[in-house]
């Protein structure tokens, strides 16, 4: 069987931004992800029927290195330190620290457990595998066809978009954030060519590094939900978690790569901790779960009680988009913000097919329980409602928001 993952490049550059500070900062750290798909009843098959193929894929995926050409690639980057890249010519994924197979209730079941400088980087590689994996199996023409159709829809009305632009207007921004819902490698390779043939002044990169590397466009990331985690069970005290992730942040990139993620245990619970010090420091936030347009609203009143200029700052969107709601989001902020839209499913995997709804999330950091209260409470993810409880007791979170999944 072909290999789906050819490169170690073949993944979201916010794993390497946020590995870059988990070696700098604390690379003893130990850690524990678990597979999850939120939509079981909508496969059309068991996803243990490609646990076969699945386990030969990453017996290929851990024979993987950067070649020289990457590292250099990577060594390009300013906020790339090159003690960083040294570490990158000698890694490669260990077997020994993923284990798949079936639960309990006849699902599949995929656990890394591993330092975490090893362990984070088999998220996307993972979820992208088992997608084109299942995939695979219900491809046909019709559906390539399909797909090619809601495509080019999707190129006219950016088009329209672009034409609909006043001169004055704040920039239309689009990114593809798809890899790891992916419908396979080639297609998204194929949809992002299109993308920026078609609309280079819209379309500005995407979250892929390989694909950036191999089409000449900007990669785009910065922070995921595991990194701000891992500090609830690092040495700081749970209440000051985010303060803590977010200033060693500062410290590392120190300017660069300016975008934090709010919804770790939500926005309100974010806002409280992302004072004046912080607002000032970073270039803006994503959204990533919960009503997109009250999302917005508080962040607006937040930098405006901060006396902070919210023209200055970027408001990047990445919960569940399609151009038409990224559009409508636009122009309801684009005369108070910079706004930034990062379209996964949508652009990557709409082949006229239910998507696989996958995660593997980081659930545990040094024999601890992490979790995420999402703004949306489908997206929130443990594996210890009691911890989940108690943290929601500690940012005095309502209980109907924080139900585990």
């Amino acid at each position: 069987m072909s290999p789906i993952i050819h490169s170690l490049l073949d993944t979201d550059l916010y794993k390497f931004t946020m590995l870059q500070v988990v070696l700098h900062k604390f690379p003893q750290t130990h850690s524990v992800y678990h597979f999850r798909c939120r939509n079981l009843e909508d496969t059309v098959y068991p996803l243990t029927d490609i646990l076969p193929e699945l386990n030969e894929q990453l017996d290929h995926l851990c024979t993987l290195k950067f070649k020289d050409d990457e590292l250099q690639y990577l060594r390009s980057f300013r906020f790339i330190k090159s003690d960083f890249v040294d570490y990158l010519e000698l890694f490669q994924l260990k077997r020994r620290f993923i284990k798949t197979g079936i639960d309990d209730e006849g699902r599949l079941d995929i656990w890394v457990e591993g330092p975490m400088v090893q362990a984070m980087m088999f998220e996307i590689f993972v979820l992208a595998i088992v997608n084109e994996l299942y995939f695979r199996r219900i491809r046909s023409d019709a559906v390539l066809a399909k797909g090619e159709r809601r495509l080019q829809a999707k190129l006219e009305l950016l088009k329209q978009y672009s034409a609909q632009q006043h001169p004055n207007d704040p920039p239309f921004l689009v990114s593809d954030f798809g890899t790891r819902r992916r419908y396979s490698f080639e297609w998204q390779k194929h949809v992002i060519e299109e993308f920026h043939q078609a609309t280079p002044d819209i379309f500005r990169g995407t979250s892929n590094v390989l694909l950036a590397k191999e089409l000449g466009i900007t990669p785009i990331g910065t922070m995921a939900h595991e990194f701000l985690q891992a500090f609830q069970a690092l040495d700081v005290r749970l209440r000051d978690f985010q303060k803590a992730a977010l200033e060693m942040w500062v410290q590392e990139y120190r300017g660069d790569l300016g975008i934090a993620l709010t919804d770790v245990v939500g926005m309100d619970a974010f806002l409280r901790d992302f004072d004046l010090y912080f607002a000032k420091l970073f270039d803006g936030l994503r959204h990533d779960s919960g009503d997109p347009y009250e999302w917005g609203d508080k962040a607006y009143a937040h930098y405006r009680q901060l006396k902070i200029d919210t023209k200055t700052k970027m408001l990047t969107f990445s919960d569940g988009l399609n151009l038409e709601k990224a559009w409508q989001l636009h122009q309801y902020f684009k005369d108070r913000f910079k706004v930034s839209f990062g379209i996964g499913t949508n652009l990557t995997n709409d082949m006229g097919q239910t998507p696989l709804n996958i995660v593997l999330k980081l659930v545990e950091c040094n024999g601890q329980s992490v979790a995420k209260i999402s703004d949306s409470p489908g997206k929130t993810m443990t594996d210890n409602d009691t911890f989940l409880a108690y943290l929601r007791q500690v940012f005095d979170i309502p209980e109907e928001a924080a139900q585990s999944v």
